[in-house]
């Protein structure tokens, strides 16, 4: 279990599934939860926040199952403030080797207005849920919700009465990206200036980046006496998203000399979870991200490479390697045997027992002899789409042929396997994709979910570069995404709509209430 009392430790509290997934579209299923979990876990977070038990059973079953599997991490369940929605999260959480209660209520005007509380009777609701929480586990987390636009003096009031109901970490959430850098530090000082008891807590900060400053206010409550910072992986939230925990933790390992903190995060892990976590989301990284974008480690203007060359220190403040990212680009080729293979992607941080080995490798070949040259995006993609697809998937693509050209209509000619038995068809649309997707909606109807994304992008160069495709699909409620790649386009388009399809099918039979965002 991580200690709190050491004042140069920064605590990594990271929400990408509980926060990160209630992005519209990002929503994860339970076996990649788990996956990411595990990663979060031996990448060196100090708390998880595996979801909203109360939300869904499925949402339960998750944190369920991710507080089994904890091995290190304190495994968190968010609650509103009231009873059920607490004694649920216990049932979730209970598991772990380390349980946290996380437990909330918005206290600034605008949100007090909507339980239609008066600032007594939210004081009292306060004491009662977290007395309750802490009756339950030993190590709960409160927040106000808003707090950056709650009035100072009943801020200080109600976090008093947290503490003093036993709430051992007080998070203070910037749920609207409002705040600023100054203002972030001011108000962790105010609450340990003015708050008996403050001294005897840990104070975290939590910070939306609807105006690109997240990241700043939360090392400014950092340097002013926060000792937990709430992020998630790629910065993935809703709206404009969250801190992002690659972020946070480079600046302070980076900026050791002005930010004296630690943190216990294995930094050489951070491209891998990454990676995973833009694949299970269907939330590619843009290019120019800090610290894990395809750019942030580029350099192509001539007198910055002129400088690398001589010494990278000139343009690089921190090593590639730091983050995770070879130092090679190692080609492969159709002559590439299993243990290069094998240790190729060892390096890009997938380990494969021998059966995935072989499986991987015969995929290898195929895409090698069309390919000739394999780099490492290549095989993160080839990885990406193992993941997306399952033999016991309701619909599988057999086969497609399309026409294309300047002289219409465009067809598509498929065979779709549904529930083990093919079917196909002759379809024609407004280019090959739309051919393609007409295809597979006269295969299997589906006339209420409604495309809301498309998405392409090369993995590399060069006209025999992969296309990696995005697709999510919406239906009363429901999103689901679905994500593959392939030399050709077209057949890449078809299977990432496949298996967002596929996805969407899965859920039908579950319904999600949308969690409030702290």
């Amino acid at each position: 279990m991580t200690s709190t009392t050491d004042q140069d430790r920064v605590l990594i509290f990271d929400t990408t599934l509980r926060d990160g997934e209630q992005s519209p579209g990002a929503t994860m299923t339970h076996d990649e939860k788990l996956e990411i979990a595990q990663l979060l876990d031996e990448m060196g977070v100090d708390i998880i926040e595996a979801g909203f038990p109360i939300a869904s059973e499925g949402d339960f079953e998750a944190v369920r199952d991710i507080a089994k599997q904890a091995q290190n991490a304190v495994i968190c369940g968010l609650s509103r403030a009231n009873f059920k929605d607490i004694d649920r999260c216990w049932e979730a959480v209970k598991h772990a080797r380390f349980p946290r209660i996380h437990t909330f209520i918005g206290t600034s005007p605008l949100h007090r207005a909507i339980p239609n509380l008066d600032m007594d009777q939210m004081a009292e609701r306060i004491h009662e849920t977290v007395t309750h929480a802490r009756n339950l586990c030993d190590n709960v987390q409160w927040s106000p919700m808003d707090a950056t636009r709650t009035e100072h003096d009943y801020l200080c009031r109600v976090v008093e009465i947290a503490i003093k109901a036993g709430a051992t970490t007080i998070n203070i959430p910037d749920t609207v990206g409002y705040t600023a850098p100054r203002e972030s530090a001011d108000l962790i000082r105010m609450l340990l200036e003015r708050v008996p008891g403050a001294d005897q807590i840990v104070f975290s900060t939590h910070c939306h980046n609807d105006l690109g400053m997240a990241t700043a206010n939360s090392l400014a409550a950092v340097e002013a006496g926060a000792r937990q910072i709430e992020c998630t992986i790629n910065g993935l939230g809703e709206r404009a998203g969250n801190t992002a925990l690659e972020e946070v933790v480079m600046a302070l390992k980076v900026r050791h000399d002005i930010m004296p903190y630690d943190t216990h995060i294995d930094t050489t892990k951070i491209m891998n979870i990454s990676r995973r976590v833009a694949a299970v989301s269907g939330f590619a990284v843009q290019f120019n991200k800090a610290i894990v974008g395809k750019n942030a480690f580029a350099h192509e203007s001539g007198i910055h490479q002129d400088g690398m060359l001589k010494n990278s220190e000139t343009f690089e403040i921190m090593r590639p390697e730091d983050v995770g990212l070879s130092a090679t680009n190692l080609v492969m080729g159709k002559h590439s045997g299993r243990a290069a293979l094998r240790a190729k992607l060892g390096e890009l941080g997938y380990e494969l027992a021998d059966n995935q080995l072989a499986d991987v490798f015969v995929r290898f070949k195929a895409l090698a002899d069309r390919k000739k040259e394999v780099y490492d995006d290549d095989l993160i993609a080839l990885m990406q789409a193992q993941t997306t697809s399952a033999e016991n998937d309701h619909l599988q693509l057999k086969s497609l042929q399309v026409v294309c050209g300047t002289d219409g209509p465009q067809t598509a000619d498929m065979v779709l396997g549904i529930d083990g038995v093919d079917h196909d068809v002759h379809a024609t649309g407004d280019g090959p994709i739309d051919a393609t997707f007409n295809a597979v909606k006269s295969l299997y109807p589906h006339p209420d979910a409604r495309l809301a994304l498309y998405q392409v992008h090369a993995v590399t160069e060069g006209t025999d570069a992969q296309a990696t495709v995005s697709v999510r699909l919406e239906e009363d409620g429901k999103i689901a995404t679905g994500q593959s790649a392939d030399t050709d386009t077209v057949v890449a388009s078809a299977k990432a709509y496949i298996n967002a399809l596929n996805r969407l099918i899965q859920r039908r039979q579950k319904t999600k209430p949308a969690a409030e965002a702290v």
